[in-house]
């Protein structure tokens, strides 16, 4: 038994090894025989998770019992995306039988409530889940699992069928994200989504290094370091400080924090070059970006709120429509390339900013807690 796996750019601890995994299987094993004896049972196993379990369930049962798999799409990279495209393979008898829904994870219950609403259609005598897991503190569906293994916290896991992109599925025991793997959030918001309020939040909470490259750079200009030299001589030949300059102070500034749990990036990366540069740096430290928090707020909520904002901190920048309408069409520029490339890297995450501070933190809380 290995302690601890890497997959892709993450590092997972063992979690539930492989005895107590067939313990428990062999027992939920006798448990659907009592209660069933006698029925016509219909197994439907969930794929591509639920394979592993599945197999060793049905292996487990001493009666007949049917099984058929299905495919239904909800996982991209370590976050759920809630949603049911289409369940494939669904062509089995129903009618007057006893299902039973095997899956590998029940989180939110969103999916899980959309295959037992098809399901139902069929007119089955009755529908039950039986999961391998179950995270109370993420369910918010319907449907409860009536057959559950073990009940665990709203962690990332993988193995034993499950997979963080498409790797680790063939581990034979589960394994959890690494608690002592660095979380790394890359911040974006548009002026006057309350991205400095969530920023101290995420500080206080997860005990993270804030680094915005707008202090970083003022820093190394008024203490005239090196790098702070070589920024301020293109800035005053009016060009664009390199990218290889602005990852350097970066990199200066990560490396006086060798203890720290994670970093907030708050104004970098702008472009897919220093996403890109980023990645290759984090890399070379053995970490990455955990995810990209976006806060999103309409327009013109935005612009009320700053004029708002403008009456008590008296910024001519937040008082004026068309230097706002300018900076809120800067951000949209800016954030759409970078949106992109964590989209493509299944890590980008959007937030409503709309509602009370309050309820925008928990949202973002709730966001990152899987990743923690």
């Amino acid at each position: 038994m290995t302690k601890e796996v890497q997959i892709h750019d993450k590092l997972f601890s063992i979690f539930i090894p492989e005895d107590q995994i067939a313990a428990e299987v062999k027992k939920m094993a006798k448990q659907l025989e009592a209660d069933y004896q006698g029925k016509d049972i219909l197994l439907i196993a969930i794929l591509n998770g639920a394979f592993m379990f599945a197999a060793d369930i049905i292996k487990s049962i001493k009666r007949e019992a049917e099984i058929t798999f299905v495919k239904v799409s909800s996982y991209k990279g370590t976050q759920t995306t809630g949603r049911v495209d289409e369940l494939i393979g669904l062509n089995n008898v129903m009618e007057n039988r006893h299902v039973i829904v095997i899956e590998d994870i029940v989180d939110t219950g969103i999916t899980i409530d959309k295959v037992i609403s098809l399901i139902k259609a069929n007119n089955p005598s009755s529908v039950e889940v039986c999961t391998l897991l179950f995270k109370p503190e993420a369910f918010r569906g319907k449907n409860k699992p009536k057959y559950i293994c073990f009940e665990i916290q709203n962690k990332f896991v993988v193995g034993y069928g499950l997979d963080y992109n498409e790797l680790g599925r063939n581990l034979k025991e589960l394994y959890q994200l690494n608690k002592n793997s660095m979380l790394n959030i890359v911040l974006f918001g548009p002026p006057g989504a309350g991205k400095g309020t969530q920023s101290e939040r995420l500080i206080a909470k997860y005990d993270l290094v804030h680094l915005s490259t707008g202090d970083i750079f003022r820093s190394n200009i008024k203490g005239e370091t090196d790098l702070g030299k070589l920024a301020k001589s293109y800035m005053d030949q009016g060009k664009l400080v390199p990218d290889s300059v602005t990852i350097d102070m970066l990199r200066s500034e990560v490396l006086k924090h060798e203890n720290a749990k994670g970093f907030i990036f708050d104004g970098f990366p702008r472009t897919n070059a220093q996403a890109e540069a980023l990645d290759q740096f984090l890399t070379s430290l053995n970490t990455s970006i955990s995810l990209m928090v976006a806060l999103e707020v309409e327009e013109m909520e935005l612009k009320t709120r700053l004029l708002k904002r403008a009456e008590v901190s008296g910024r001519a920048d937040d008082a004026n429509p068309e230097v706002i309408a300018n900076r809120i069409s800067v951000y949209n520029n800016e954030t759409a390339p970078v949106k992109s490339f964590y989209q493509k890297q299944n890590k980008f995450v959007a937030i409503d900013g709309i509602g009370s501070i309050d309820d925008i933190t928990q949202r973002i809380f709730a966001a990152i807690d899987p990743h923690h």
